[in-house]
């Protein structure tokens, strides 16, 4: 039962459980990583078990590639199907022009290669992820293991010439170690509080040799559903100008094996 969720995932469920709305039968669609994705691919399972949803999908990760799979959804690589119609992923944080911060999975750098390959992306996110100004949630980089140092330095010099001073730049770690990406890569996480200019960052970053890619999404979403402990989902779509609220909670409980990461 929904009630048995906590006030968080409550929030993540509703959003999800709106979101499976937009898969229409047939479609190829990008699965992203995180809690709030979770629960987005056992609601598509659901579909895909009761309903007969015939979708193709091409997950962001190898943890949504198996849960995929556990619950009977096609699953399929981006260059076997090519360009999707749908992607759906979560954020660590969004603002009123959808501009992203991503990568507490550590996936950016597949989530950002799905979403840029598809048709559309909406965001599935609880309403904490909405802010006014992107940066309290730290900004992942992620950036390949030979010459790590002298990376990190760059990225120091860069955001000082951007105007972040006292920036701390911590290495994402599993435990003892370094966190080890999908790509075989490390994540870097840059503490700014606050980002002025996404689209200025994203690319000085970008130009660092050794970066991989950012967690900055700019001018990729058009649409995110919020998610409210409540069971209300609230659909803003940037392309129709709309904002739309739904109840969604149903009396079903299939998500307790799903963790809090976000």
């Amino acid at each position: 039962m929904t009630q048995d969720l906590s006030p968080s995932d409550r929030a993540k469920y509703a959003c999800a459980r709106r979101a499976a709305d937009f898969v229409e039968n047939g479609m190829k669609v990008g699965l992203g990583t995180g809690s709030t994705a979770a629960f987005l691919v056992k609601c598509l399972g659901e579909m895909v078990r009761d309903e007969g949803l015939d979708i193709q999908a091409v997950p962001t990760s190898s943890r949504t590639a198996e849960l995929a799979r556990a619950e009977g959804i096609t699953v399929k690589t981006l260059d076997e199907v090519g360009l999707l119609d749908l992607t759906i992923d979560g954020a660590d944080e969004f603002d009123a022009e959808l501009t992203l911060i991503k990568g507490g999975g550590a996936a950016h750098l597949q989530e950002k290669i799905v979403a840029t390959a598809s048709k559309r992306m909406i965001v599935i996110a609880d309403a904490s992820k909405d802010v006014a100004v992107l940066g309290k949630f730290p900004l992942p980089v992620e950036v390949i293991p030979f010459g790590l140092e002298a990376s990190r330095a760059l990225i120091h010099d860069v955001l000082s010439a951007l105007g972040y001073a006292k920036t701390e730049v911590t290495m994402r770690m599993a435990g003892d170690v370094p966190l080890v990406s999908d790509e075989g890569n490390h994540i870097l996480d840059l503490h700014l509080g606050q980002i002025t200019d996404a689209t200025q960052l994203s690319a000085a970053l970008n130009q660092i040799p050794g970066v991989v890619e950012n967690g900055l999404f700019i001018n990729i979403a058009s649409a995110v559903v919020i998610g409210h402990a409540d069971g209300t989902a609230v659909t803003r779509d940037l392309l129709l100008g709309t904002e739309t609220s739904v109840n969604v909670f149903e009396a079903d409980n299939l998500f307790s094996d799903i963790g809090d990461d976000a």
